[in-house]
Parts: C-alpha cells; structure tokens; sequence
C-alpha cells in the first residue's frame, strides 16, 4: 500500500479554506436572523412595544392631566355657633334703653341677668314664656352682666357661654350683652345685685323695677312680675 505525503503548506492551505466557509456560513445565517426579526417587528398584527418605564422625579405622558378634586375637612362648629334664630347684640346701657324707647306703644319687659347668677337662670324660663304668651302685645328683651371686666377678657369673650344659654332657651326676642363692666352698672343704676326685672309702660317710661335689693323672699315672674304686667295689658 502506497501513502501519499502532503505537504505541510497544503494542509495549512485546506484548513484555512475550512474556516473561511464556516465563517461565511455563520455570517449567512446571523443575515437571515435579523431580515427575519425586521420583517416580524413591521407586521401590523404585532403587539405594540410596551411603554417606557418612568422614573421618579421624571414626568410621564401618561399620568393623567385632569385636576384632581380636594375633599376639604368638615368644620366643626360649636353649639355655641350654631346658626339659630336667637340674637345677641355687645351694647351700652344707653344704647340698650334707647332700643326700649323704640317700642313705645307696648310694655317692655328688660330683664338682667348672668350665666353666673342661678337665681337668674332660674327665673329666666318665664320670660320666655311671657314673650310667647303675649309677645303681640308685650316686648321681652334680655340684658346679660356678664361682662366684669377682667384683663385680656372683653365683652366679646363672653359672647359663646351666653348664646348657649339664650339658645337653649329658645330666647328668640332681643338680647344684649352690655359692654359695661356689671360693677360699674351696678353702681350707676344704684342695683345692688341681679336678678332684676324693668318694666316699661306704653308710654316708654319705667313704671316698675323687681329686684332684691330690700332683702326678704326673693321675687318671682309667677308672682311678682307676670301679675304686674297682665294688669298694666289690662288697663
């Protein structure tokens, strides 16, 4: 048997020649990959591209632009606050008889009184009565002492305790808080204490002052204050 020599350079030269075709090959198919994926990206059926991920701190189209509604905090309103047909007005004393001169042509009954005073409280409830009784004919209004004239509390302060009471009431007629220290008042209207109850003929003149001043049982609407005014209706 007869072997053949090859050369060493033509050896060389075949596995080269063996290379460059599988090279040429690879490159071939890695050409057809990608016409293949090119081809499948333009197909109209294909899923769109999944939308770019938005990082913080950086705005994205796709939050919605509406503006979104605030839901504001309910107010909380005190009882003292609350809206009520009871009035309460901060006057002088000569303001609040001047308010009685305007009713001339009915009795006017001016009661004074103070959260501070449960005699006061006590009696108040009949005046409420008298005004829904003969409101046609009879004017009740309310004037509160309870201003006395404490550093850094002026009348205004006093305003929520004594509309609490005048609305549990149900004190729907006029009611002043006087902006008069009650001492002072007191000393210039010669009343030595509250409760007291002023009564105002159809002439617009004081026809009648209930008080404690002269000590003794102290007086009541029932049977002080209602009498009196029911007889002057009378008359």
């Amino acid at each position: 048997m007869l072997f053949r020599r090859v050369a060493p350079e033509t050896r060389i030269c075949h596995e080269t020649f063996d290379l460059d075709g599988n090279m040429q090959r690879h490159h071939l198919a890695l050409g057809l990959l990608a016409i293949g994926i090119c081809f499948s990206g333009c197909d109209p059926n294909s899923p769109p591209p999944s939308s770019p991920k938005t990082f913080l701190g950086e705005p994205s189209s796709s939050l919605s632009s509406e503006p979104t509604s605030s839901i504001s905090e309910p107010t909380v309103t005190t009882k003292s606050e609350a809206k009520s047909d009871v009035p309460l007005d901060i006057k002088s004393w000569e303001e609040t008889l001047a308010l009685v001169a305007e009713h001339k042509g009915k009795v006017v009954v001016l009661d004074l009184w103070s959260t501070s005073c449960d005699p006061c409280k006590k009696e108040f409830p009949h005046l409420v009565e008298m005004h829904n009784k003969h409101g046609d004919k009879v004017v009740c209004m309310s004037v509160s002492c309870d201003y006395v004239g404490i550093k850094g509390k002026p009348p205004e302060s006093y305003k929520p305790q004594v509309l609490e009471f005048l609305t549990e009431q149900k004190a729907t007629f006029q009611n002043i808080l006087l902006n008069v220290e009650s001492d002072v008042l007191f000393e210039k209207i010669e009343l030595a204490s509250i409760p007291a109850v002023y009564v105002f003929g159809t002439e617009g003149k004081q026809v009648k002052r209930f008080d404690n001043d002269a000590g003794g049982a102290e007086f009541t609407y029932e049977k002080e204050v209602v009498p009196f005014v029911e007889k002057l209706l009378a008359e």
